[in-house]
This record gives C-alpha cells, sequence and structure tokens, in this order.
C-alpha cells in the first residue's frame, strides 16, 4: 500500500535525521578514534567505556538523562538558554544531541579499529618525509582507513534511522518536528492501524537487511584486498 503523507513526513524527517547525524559524528569521532587507538594515557580505559556505553546502557535510561540535563532546570538547559539557543527536548536539536550521543560508538569503535590497522610503518615513513601530523593524518592515515571510514557512516546512519526509546524520550512524537519512522509505526500501532504499521515495519526491515547485507560484501572485499 502507498504510504500516507505523514508517513512520507516521518519518512523524510528520519533521513534527515540520520544524515545530519552522521556528518557530525563523522567528524567528532574521527580525532576521538585517533586519540584511543594511540594514546597510552590511563584516560583510554575510562573514555572507551565511556564512548562504548550506549550499547549496554537501556536507550530510556540514556534518553531520561538527556532529558532531564538539557531540560528547564538542567545543567545543559541552563546552557543551551544562556547562549539563546533556547531548550533542546522536544525539538530536531534534541532529536540530533540524542542520536549523536547514542550512535556515538558506532562511529568511533570502526574508525577506531582501522586507525589501529593501519599500523606504525606508515606513519614512521610520512615522519621520514617530514610531514605534519595533520598531513600525516590526512593523507596517510584516513585513506588507509577509508573502509572503517565507510563502515563508521553506514553503521551510523542505519543504527540513527532504527532508533526509539531515545528519540521518544527527547524528542516526544510531535508531528513534523520530531516523529520520525520508529514513533510513527508506534503511533500506526497504538491506534491499531496494523496496515500502516506493516508498511513502514517492512521497509524497515528491507532497509536493515539491506545494510548488513552491504556491510558484509564490504568486510568480504576488504579481507580479500588486504588479506
Amino acid at each position: 500500500m502507498p504510504f500516507a503523507p505523514e508517513d512520507l513526513q516521518a519518512i523524510w524527517l528520519t533521513l534527515k535525521l540520520a544524515g545530519a547525524t552522521t556528518l557530525l559524528l563523522l567528524l567528532l569521532a574521527a580525532p576521538l578514534a585517533w586519540w584511543l587507538s594511540q594514546t597510552r594515557s590511563r584516560w583510554r580505559g575510562p573514555i572507551s567505556a565511556v564512548v562504548a556505553l550506549p550499547l549496554v546502557l537501556p536507550p530510556t535510561v540514556l534518553g531520561f538523562y538527556l532529558l532531564v540535563s538539557f531540560g528547564p532546570q538542567g545543567w545543559g538547559g541552563q546552557l543551551t538558554q544562556s547562549l539563546g539557543l533556547g531548550l533542546l527536548p522536544f525539538t530536531f536539536g534534541g532529536l540530533l544531541l540524542g542520536s549523536m550521543v547514542y550512535s556515538l560508538p558506532f562511529a568511533v569503535q570502526p574508525l577506531q579499529h582501522a586507525f589501529e590497522a593501519v599500523g606504525r610503518r606508515p606513519l614512521e615513513a610520512a615522519a621520514t618525509l617530514r610531514a605534519g601530523p595533520l598531513d600525516t593524518f590526512f593523507h596517510v592515515v584516513l585513506p588507509l582507513a577509508r573502509g572503517g571510514i565507510v563502515q563508521a557512516a553506514v553503521l551510523s546512519f542505519a543504527h540513527t534511522v532504527g532508533e526509539f526509546g531515545v528519540v521518544l524520550m527527547i524528542g516526544g512524537n510531535i508531528p513534523e518536528q520530531t516523529r520520525v519512522v520508529s514513533t510513527q509505526i508506534y503511533g500506526h500501532v497504538e491506534a491499531m492501524q496494523y496496515p500502516q504499521a506493516h508498511a513502514l515495519s517492512a521497509a524497515m526491515l528491507l532497509f536493515s537487511f539491506a545494510v548488513l547485507l552491504g556491510l558484509a560484501l564490504l568486510n568480504r572485499r576488504s579481507t580479500r584486498v588486504f588479506g
């Protein structure tokens, strides 16, 4: 059955959220993953644990603390208000914040593994050519880690598309503002609109399968090239 206008709006908002989350996460995760892959600091373990928290923490718990922290009485809410940004909960900005926090390990960990796989030899070769740290990172490390970058981007995008608990807690379910595909499905089920819920759920199922198949093919290709 064709999608209703409100379903198409939810799909568009989901894609917009996933795209923005992926872009911002790659910019944030790349330097963090590089530091984690190279440092011997005693802070490496605690910071790695913080990054990985969304993997084991219930999404509703994470969403609740984000809601409290960035609400009117929270430190984050007071900060955003002092900066003239208003309050983030129940806005697209709140959805974006929650998505970035919840999908952070799906961006950092593939990048960290890819950076670690680069090894020391290319870095030492770049140093003998008097390449600076930034030149080495952008012209040596990133090209060699492109498989990890693609994997991080795909996982971050797909994970954001499938979010529910975090986006419902911090974004609510406001039509045309914070209602994404997962919450739209929930709304259809609540209203006992099962055909509409089936259509969106089937689309999510096909999307998830395509993502997993694509990652499997990418990993197989990488193994053949570098194996």
